[in-house]
């Protein structure tokens, strides 16, 4: 073959290679596909709240109740009722409450038997002549436990000879067996003794005779007679008798040989003119009466009807109230707080009585 036949074949054949280079199929390329996503998560959907519901105890409060409420009986209480019932009006209650200091006695009188009152103040429990008494006329009292009271047994600030007794030697003076104070102990003066007591009609004296006198007035069968020991201090020849307690107050601040007792409040509010004397070796102070170890410590109470409370809502406003604050303020008048089982028992009389 000539070398010019050969370059020809040479050039044929790189021309076909090339030929074939450019015609040859271009391999397709897949676009990228996506991978499938799941599906945008769905926006949360607000659970269904329900209605804000209705305080039932907004029926109650001070601003929303009207009418007036008439309460009445125990001296004790008195200043207690008086504080609550301040507060009460403080809170928006525009109605007349009317606080009568009585005595106990005669503030079951006119629950119980005339049915003037919407709430009877006690310091000592309702007989049961008292309760027959409401029954007649279709009263089913209701007790409310709201404190507890020391009772002070007081002499002047001026006694500088006295600072303690025994219940027997108060017993003695209080039937008229002690007279002078010499033969209570030969070391005090030989002076006559002035008594200053409440009256029968006060649940203070119905309180002291039971605990102090009535021990020292046996009946025939040796038992303690409490109707005996009332006749022994109601006799005594010379004692002054009050159901007002600033008059018991201001009678034994004037002398030095006088002696009295009543609730601790008004000793609290008169103790610089005053001094109270232990009794068995006691004092009179909270620490004592939370210890139970004052031997004159009493409960306080409140009385109404569940017909009373459900009939005349403002009455029933003003217990709720008196029961819900009471703690915060009894101190401070001059008592002492209830046991807290006996504050609940009351709460719970009223939820009863009222219908919640």
């Amino acid at each position: 073959m000539t070398k010019f036949v050969r370059s020809f074949v040479f050039v044929f054949a790189a021309l076909s290679f090339v030929l074939a280079a450019c015609g040859a199929p271009a391999t397709a390329t897949e676009s990228p596909v996506a991978e499938p996503t799941e599906a945008a998560t769905e926006a949360p959907v607000a659970e269904p709240t329900e209605a804000p519901t209705e305080d039932p105890m907004a029926m109650y409060a001070p601003d929303a109740v009207e009418g007036d409420i008439i309460t009445a009986g125990s001296s004790t209480v008195f200043p207690l009722s008086e504080r609550m019932s301040e507060l009460f009006q403080q809170e928006g209650y525009t109605g007349n409450i009317t606080v009568d200091s009585i005595g106990s006695g005669a503030g079951f009188e006119r629950f119980c038997k005339t049915g003037e009152t919407d709430i009877a103040n006690a310091s000592r429990p309702i007989k049961d002549s008292e309760v027959e008494a409401c029954a007649a006329i279709g009263r089913e009292p209701i007790e409310f436990r709201v404190g507890t009271d020391a009772l002070a047994v007081v002499v002047s600030a001026e006694n500088d000879f006295v600072t303690s007794l025994t219940k027997e030697q108060l017993g003695k003076i209080y039937t008229g067996e002690f007279k002078t104070w010499d033969q209570v102990d030969a070391t005090y003066p030989a002076e006559a003794i002035l008594i200053y007591s409440p009256g029968a009609d006060s649940g203070t004296f119905d309180y002291f005779v039971e605990a102090v006198v009535a021990p020292l007035t046996p009946n025939a069968e040796g038992k303690a007679d409490i109707t005996l020991g009332e006749e022994a201090v109601l006799g005594l020849e010379g004692a002054q008798f009050s159901e007002d307690d600033n008059v018991l107050v201001q009678g034994v601040e004037g002398s030095p040989y006088a002696i009295g007792y009543f609730g601790f409040a008004y000793y609290s509010e008169n103790s610089g003119a005053l001094k109270a004397i232990s009794i068995e070796g006691v004092e009179p102070n909270q620490a004592s009466v939370d210890a139970g170890e004052y031997p004159l410590a009493r409960p306080l109470f409140i009385y109404s009807d569940a017909k009373i409370l459900t009939e005349k809502p403002q009455v029933a406003a003003f217990i709720y109230f008196y029961l819900s604050n009471v703690n915060d303020n009894i101190v401070d008048v001059g008592y002492f707080p209830a046991p807290a089982d006996a504050l609940q028992g009351s709460l719970d009389a009223w939820m009863s009585a009222s219908g919640n």
